[in-house]
């Protein structure tokens, strides 16, 4: 097989040097990694990817392929967190040409393709890794060769990531007694799944919809991508739904905007957190949960307002992992309970929302 060569250039000036897979064109964007060892399908279909090119750091990556397309009886992805890839540029050590499943129809690299995203590989991942912890996560691109492009590129963070990804219109799944309204930041697809399989009627409404107009038992905010601060209007529709006392959860980019809404302060983080492996302690327990993660900002929890207290922290940097409110049903995790990659342990959160309504 033919090989063509490929930089990955970053906005420091480092270069890596590589071979091209998937689709042969240049990318750029904000170049961050993950830890994870499983999940490639499922974390490149993660909206909260959206802007970003991916550093995978385990060394074989294709090795169990892509499974098949489609949706449920509720329109919900079989396989994916979403309807596309939502990674602007792969980055791996070692491409498996040959892959093996029982539930593969294609190879990584013609999924790629098909989608138009550029990959390369046969870099040292684990130099860019160090790089972009002593350095943080910083713009990058991905070039062919043969290609020309060069810095300066745009900045991902700068613009709306959350609107780009959000649904554009309501969207209903499931039947059951309980309505809740999950306010689509970018969500990831196993969370539509955690809760149509607990029997509950989930309205899903674009970003800056007033759902607050709409009748419903309990409100959840999704995961997504980019900047907390480019979301006000959503925080604005956050507040006016906590002077109902309706239950309210939410998870990722939801904790965040319910941080914001609470009056807390957010900010980034140097390089994120995107692993199956983030230890989240329950503040004032000795009880530890290992957690999937996948993000670039963090809550300031030391700025929440009267009458709430951080929930969870992380205990690799101590950065806040979950508020919530003391005395009415209001609460958020920064880790992904419904996982998909990754542990399952805190699914039960779930439960606890669900028994509220």
């Amino acid at each position: 097989m033919q090989q063509k060569g490929a930089t990955l250039r970053l906005a420091n000036g480092m270069e890596f040097r590589g071979w091209s897979f998937g689709y042969d064109g240049p990318c750029d964007g904000e170049t961050v990694f993950s830890t994870a060892m499983v999940g490639y399908p499922e974390s490149l279909t993660d909206p909260s990817y959206s802007g970003q090119i991916l550093c995978v750091t385990y060394p074989l990556v294709g090795n169990y392929g892509v499974p098949s397309e489609g949706v449920d009886e509720n329109g919900i992805s079989l396989n994916f967190e979403s309807e596309r890839i939502w990674v602007r540029g792969l980055v791996i050590s070692e491409y498996s040409f040959n892959f093996s499943h029982w539930d593969a129809v294609k190879s990584l690299d013609q999924w790629l393709k098909e989608q138009k995203i550029p990959g390369i590989y046969g870099i040292d991942t684990r130099a860019l890794t160090q790089v972009l912890r002593d350095n943080g996560s910083m713009l990058g691109m991905i070039v062919p060769d043969g290609v020309e492009k060069d810095f300066p590129v745009p900045d991902p963070n700068l613009d709306n990531q959350v609107a780009i990804v959000s649904c554009k219109e309501v969207i209903r799944y499931g039947h059951g007694d309980k309505k809740v309204v999950l306010v689509d930041c970018g969500v990831k697809h196993n969370i539509l799944r955690c809760f149509v399989n607990r029997g509950v009627e989930l309205i899903r409404v674009p970003w800056d919809y007033d759902f607050n107009q709409l009748e419903y038992d309990g409100l959840f905010i999704s995961n997504g991508p980019g900047n907390p601060e480019l979301c006000d209007v959503t925080v604005g529709n956050i507040r006016k739904a906590m002077e109902t006392g309706k239950p309210i959860f939410g998870i990722c980019m939801g904790n965040q905007l319910l941080a914001r809404a609470a009056g807390a302060k957010t900010y980034k983080l140097k390089y994120g957190h995107r692993s199956h492996n983030q230890p989240a302690r329950i503040i004032g327990t000795q009880k530890c949960y290992i957690t999937s993660q996948n993000h670039g900002f963090a809550v300031d929890d030391s700025t929440l307002g009267e009458g709430w207290e951080p929930w969870f922290v992380n205990m690799n940097d101590g950065s806040n992992e979950g508020i919530r409110h003391k005395s009415l049903p209001f609460c958020s995790v920064q880790f992904h309970p419904e996982a998909s990659s990754g542990p399952t342990d805190t699914k039960i959160l779930f439960d606890e929302f669900i028994a509220k309504l």
